[in-house]
């Protein structure tokens, strides 16, 4: 630690030894994000145990003018949790503030600290009978503070909205060091904006989250996970519509999944076998559920839809889990696919969403002008249809060199994807958040009025650019000093 840094020292000072280290082994699995794109250097790695510690981290941030790189279970997919190479900034770590701090069942609301790992949330709920309706694949290292600044959707957004719906209140940190006490869950409050919602899908860039009062739904009494297959876009959309009509309100997973990407999932991911016999173009993943005794038995519910889907001729087959492991094994197919795509080469990763009703034609039309223009791509889309969100997969053609052609190919296809993108009405990034590898699209393909409102909130509340610097808002050239 340089003698020099005085500031360093309090900051040691007031997360005391448990809380701090400026050791390279230890920091080291915190400066690389998980997709491994980006690694970064920082002078320390603090991990406040309290709002109070953590106030008092900014504080003397602030004063002083260090960059502060807030982080949680560092499971993102851009890069918004990783420190610049510069390596003058600090890593905040808030995975110690992970307390539960209150279950209030009757009132199906849950207090939280930030570093709460999702799946302990989802235990400890479900031992109260409760859930909080947000999964995704990284579950297992995913923080509720994270969530929060990506404002992460998962697989059960078609009926419960991503986090901003889901989060009450917040407790955060002011770059200054001051505390934003807002966990009250107040069904109406007319004090002009509503200021959680500048800190949920804030990315960390205009202060800390350090709590949250979350909603939670009762406990599944049951469900009934269904696959079918389709044979278009087209054909999912509308078998998509015929189901959100009929069930509106118990229809909480329906995906869309190309054979391509069935296919890769058979083969690189052991134990998986396809639902349905024969080849199919496209299929789609079902869910219906029932979390009141006195409501409709998801079972025949999903029976009778399903039959009568087949005969308007809806679907081309289909397939009802016959037990609670064949859904998992149904769902494991789903959550598998980004590693199976992995396994089968290199490809650019598309996070975007249109409007619902044109996402189907977005996939057909989308698709053949990125694959003719890129002789040998090929286009995997699949995910959340029912919310507007797809993964748009760009996979490399078989037998190029993987880093080589990312490096040629990136800056070439992306802006393309994105270009088709906003022409559809769309965004470039539905769940996932810009960190620093959507910063530069993000500028290009936004508008004035919304690139002065971000600047301006941002130069406001963190007018050292002290919160994550490089992150999320494009600043302009006068502004990116820290």
């Amino acid at each position: 630690m340089p003698e020099s840094a005085d500031w360093l020292k309090q900051m040691q000072a007031a997360v005391r030894e448990k809380g701090f280290t400026s050791a390279g082994e230890d920091m080291a699995p915190w400066l690389t994000d998980w997709r491994g794109r980006y690694t970064g250097a920082a002078l320390a790695m603090v991990s406040p145990a309290n709002t109070e510690e953590t106030a008092e981290i900014l504080r003397i941030a602030n004063e002083n003018a260090v960059a502060v790189v807030p982080q949680g279970g560092n499971s993102g997919m851009v890069g918004g949790a990783t420190p610049d190479s510069g390596g003058q900034s600090i890593l905040l770590s808030m995975r110690r503030m992970n307390q539960i701090r209150t279950i209030a069942s009757q009132d199906q609301q849950v207090v939280c600290e930030a570093g709460v790992i999702l799946q302990n949330l989802h235990e400890a709920l479900a031992a109260e009978g409760q859930r909080f309706p947000l999964t995704l694949g990284g579950k297992g290292s995913a923080t509720v503070g994270g969530l929060i600044s990506t404002n992460a959707g998962g697989t059960q957004v078609l009926r419960h909205g991503t986090m901003r719906s889901l989060v009450s209140g917040i407790e955060a940190v002011l770059p200054d060091g001051s505390i934003f006490d807002g966990l009250a869950a107040l069904k109406k409050d007319n004090r002009g904006y509503d200021l959680k919602h500048l800190f949920i899908g804030g990315e960390g860039s205009l202060g800390v989250v350090t709590a949250a009062t979350l909603k939670t739904v009762p406990a599944l009494v049951d469900r009934c996970v269904s696959w079918a297959a389709v044979d278009s876009t087209d054909a999912a959309y509308q078998m998509f519509r015929f189901l959100n009509k009929r069930t509106p309100q118990s229809l909480e997973g329906f995906e869309i999944i190309p054979e391509s990407c069935l296919d890769s999932v058979l083969r690189h991911i052991p134990g998986t076998r396809s639902p349905l016999q024969g080849s199919h173009r496209w299929h789609v993943l079902i869910e219906i559920v029932r979390d009141q005794p006195d409501a409709q038995d998801p079972r025949s519910v999903t029976e009778h839809l399903l039959a009568e889907a087949m005969e308007q001729n809806l679907v081309e087959d289909a397939t009802i889990a016959a037990s609670e492991q064949q859904a998992e094994d149904f769902w494991k197919i789903r959550d598998s696919i980004s590693e199976a795509e992995r396994a089968s080469g290199p490809a650019l990763q598309h996070d975007i969403s249109v409007p619902v009703p044109g996402m189907a034609r977005f996939i057909k039309e989308a698709s053949p002008v990125i694959e003719d223009r890129f002789p040998g791509t090929k286009v995997a889309a699949f995910g959340h249809m029912g919310d507007g969100n797809v993964h748009f997969h760009v996979k490399a053609p078989p037998g190029v060199e993987a880093q080589e052609w990312m490096r040629d190919y990136a800056t070439r296809i992306t802006p393309l994807v994105h270009d088709l993108v906003i022409a559809a009405g769309g965004s470039i990034s539905a769940e996932h958040g810009i960190g620093q590898n959507k910063r530069a699209e993000l500028e290009r393909l936004s508008s004035d009025a919304r690139l002065s409102m971000l600047r301006a909130i941002k130069t406001a509340i963190d007018p050292k650019n002290i919160m994550n610097p490089g992150k999320l808002v494009p600043l302009a050239s006068s502004q990116s000093g820290s």
